[in-house]
């Protein structure tokens, strides 16, 4: 490369000099051309209409000083150079027109001179690579050399990958932004860590929508907390965080509970209800079990996360809110449309960034750090200090990571064991038995769980043998084992299709139930007719 190609603009105070003066003044334009280590190969050159005599002054003392740059001046009419629509729009348009050549020319872009918003403009276009480049400061002598008019400069790569200490400190706030999410937990799965860093990158990113799915008790009200704890403590939100479990709203009070209403709406209205959706103006709301929702509601929510306003019961006009919406559910919303019970349209708003937490079966490996912070949970609310000795943690982690144990309601299960040892300990410690006597507990309150999952492995076992079970992923077992179940009580092909599908076979114009059927068993390599010769010798 030969040298560096210019951007600036003339500097309307700062490059002018009289005649008789100017050679002896710092003049930031003319400047950079005075420094011999700094070649300037070509200089486009920004100017006002009304500073074209500073401008051939300039051109003129800039050839000069550095005869083998080439000048070119570029006339912006800007009807007012502090407007920053109007200058970003003008600077837009020359950068995307321009021919750049970056793997033949390198581009500097002066920001010392200009306007503010016209340094500003030029900063965020080398920001945002429209020009690729790097930004050049100029700055006056020192004041004990003040004869030295070339000043000096400094050139600012904003390419932030470049600078290991920044690169550092961002790796270090994103870390510390996922410890946050996760209440300082030091959970060790790897696909929920990978999960949490791409929630934070996220919601640090806007106000979109988010969608929480997973098992009941899995955390999604308490990462929905931590959302907008987050987002508080960065000074993006400023609003309150309101929560509602939509399973809770019920008949005509949900309209008034989440949209409020006017006094007089109804028998019984005394006075004005604002409502959750005004109330979440400026902060956030988190629905929990948006499945729940009557399909009135989620038609006003609609109008209220699209357009920021909605209408009270009883009102005339509308309000306007604007809040930041997390939505959890344990029901698969794909399937609540095809039932009816959900709106597709609102679906398609509210999961632009849907995140499936994992149930803590799937997480056995984070369950000694959630012990610790369960334990140091009930220490905070309580005052008492509770420990585990040596046997009785070890035993109590051997069975909570042993697939013995189903954490049916995952960490409220968790949770709920914790709370029961902790206040049966004595002196603050936990023993041995009373670790046997909660794991007695659990498998009771589990039982009925373990039994299912006993059948439906004895039955998939018995029609499909070991080796073929062995080879299903997980998530085809639950669907396969109702399938042969049905298939076991059935007469007939036939009569087991129209069980199996007797929802959205009303959907299709014309069904053949036991078509469907076949091919599905075919999937697995099974027939009817050998589903049912093992179902009877089984029996």
């Amino acid at each position: 490369m030969n040298g560096f190609v210019l951007f600036g603009f003339v500097g309307s105070n700062l490059d002018f000099g009289s005649e008789h003066n100017r050679w002896h003044l710092w003049r930031p334009t003319v400047a950079l051309g005075m420094h011999e280590e700094l070649l300037i190969q070509r200089f486009e050159l920004f100017h006002r209409p009304a500073e074209k005599e500073l401008l051939e002054t300039v051109m003129h003392d800039f050839a000069s000083v550095s005869p083998e740059t080439e000048v070119r001046s570029h006339e912006l009419s800007l009807a007012d150079p502090w407007d920053f629509e109007e200058v970003y729009g003008k600077l837009h348009d020359f950068v995307s027109n321009y021919s750049f050549l970056p793997e033949k020319e390198e581009y500097l872009v002066n920001i010392t001179t200009g306007t503010h918003t016209e340094q500003i403009c030029l900063f965020l276009l080398t920001e945002s690579r429209h020009i690729p480049g790097k930004l050049i400061q100029a700055s006056p002598p020192r004041r004990k050399h003040r004869d030295e008019v070339a000043g000096t400069y400094k050139i600012i790569d904003l390419d932030l990958s470049k600078y290991d200490r920044l690169a550092s400190r961002f790796a270090r706030d994103r870390q510390e932004a996922a410890s946050f999410l996760k209440s300082g937990i030091a959970t060790r799965n790897a696909e929920f860590n990978r999960l949490i860093e791409r929630i934070e990158r996220v919601v640090l990113a806007g106000p979109s929508p988010i969608l929480l799915t997973g098992e009941t008790g899995v955390g999604k009200s308490r990462l929905a907390r931590r959302i907008y704890e987050l987002k508080r403590s960065r000074k993006i939100l400023d609003g309150p965080f309101v929560e509602v479990n939509c399973a809770t709203l019920r008949g005509d009070s949900s309209m008034s509970a989440l949209f409020g209403h006017t006094k007089g709406a109804f028998t019984g209205a005394v006075g004005e209800r604002p409502g959750l959706l005004r109330t979440a103006h400026g902060g956030m709301l988190f629905l929990d079990e948006i499945g729940e929702l009557g399909l009135d509601e989620q038609a006003m929510l609609l109008r209220a996360i699209e357009e920021k306003r909605f209408l009270p019961v009883g009102s005339d006009s509308d309000v306007c809110s604007d809040f930041q919406l997390i939505a959890g559910t344990n029901r698969d919303l794909g399937d609540e449309v095809k039932a009816g019970n959900f709106r597709e349209d609102l679906l398609a708003r509210i999961n632009l960034w849907t995140f499936r937490l994992p149930g803590l079966t799937r997480r056995r490996e984070d369950i000694e750090p959630n012990l610790e912070f369960e334990l140091q949970q009930y220490t905070d609310r309580t005052g008492s200090k509770i420990t585990f000795n040596k046997e009785a943690k070890k035993r109590f982690l051997d069975f909570a990571t042993s697939s013995a144990a189903v954490w049916k309601a995952n960490f409220r299960d968790l949770n709920a064991a914790i709370v029961r040892m902790s206040t049966l300990s004595q002196g603050g410690r936990i023993s041995r038995e009373i670790v046997e006597e909660e794991i007695e507990r659990l498998g009771e309150l589990w039982s009925d769980t373990t039994k299912e999952n006993r059948t439906e492995s004895r039955l998939l076992e018995s029609i499909l043998g070991p080796e073929k079970l062995e080879s299903l992923d997980r998530f085809d077992l639950p669907q396969l084992a109702e399938t042969l179940r049905v298939c076991r009580e059935s007469a007939s092909l036939s009569e087991a299709g129209r069980r199996l599908f007797n929802v959205s076979r009303t959907e299709k114009k014309t069904s053949n139930d036991a078509d469907r059927l076949r091919k599905y068993l075919a999937k697995f390599g099974l027939d009817w007719e050998g589903v049912k010769a093992k179902s009877c010798v089984e029996q």
